[in-house]
């Protein structure tokens, strides 16, 4: 009963999430909260995979900010782990994932790097003064794009399905 019951959760917790997805084709551009997402098929050509033929298609989405809200994620000084970077997610339906290749393209925000220096002591005992790249936070701010490639392997004769919905 019990199983039944967060398995009906996890469905309908799914379920929802698509109903705030849009359709988005090549070439077109969306707006989701103030953000304008675009999606454009840069390649198209036909591979065999098992045995059987596939369109195999590179992809490129962009998003940009064109809200006057920024969004910012600052990270605290012990370690943290930070998953909610994603600021759009465009899924396409009918891809297959065949050849490691992708079936969704999400659009993160991007991290700020500070140089840190730290003095220690190396092997033989001298002291030293070293830098080191940290992470110390994500951002996008408005007037911002973001942009990422992919490759989508759909069953021949038939386009990238895609759909694109906002993480924020």
């Amino acid at each position: 009963m019990k199983n039944s019951l967060l398995l009906a959760l996890v469905i309908f917790l799914g379920f929802v999430s698509h109903l705030n997805a849009q359709k988005i084709s090549d070439g077109q551009s969306v707006d989701i909260n103030g953000m304008s997402v675009t999606f454009n098929i840069l390649n198209k050509e036909s591979v065999e995979v098992g045995g059987k033929p596939f369109d195999r298609y590179k992809v490129s989405a962009t998003v940009k900010n064109n809200s006057d809200k920024s969004y910012n994620i600052r990270l605290t000084s012990f370690p943290q782990i930070v998953s909610n970077i994603g600021i759009v997610e465009l899924d396409c339906i009918n891809a297959t994932g065949a050849k490691l290749t992708s079936k969704k393209i999400q659009l993160k925000m991007k991290a700020q790097i500070i140089n840190v220096t730290y003095s220690a002591y190396d092997k033989s005992g001298k002291f030293m003064n070293s830098t080191i790249p940290v992470t110390g936070s994500y951002y996008f701010d408005a007037g911002d794009s973001i942009s990422d490639n992919a490759i989508f392997i759909v069953p021949q004769g038939e386009k990238p399905d895609v759909s694109v919905r906002s993480l924020k």
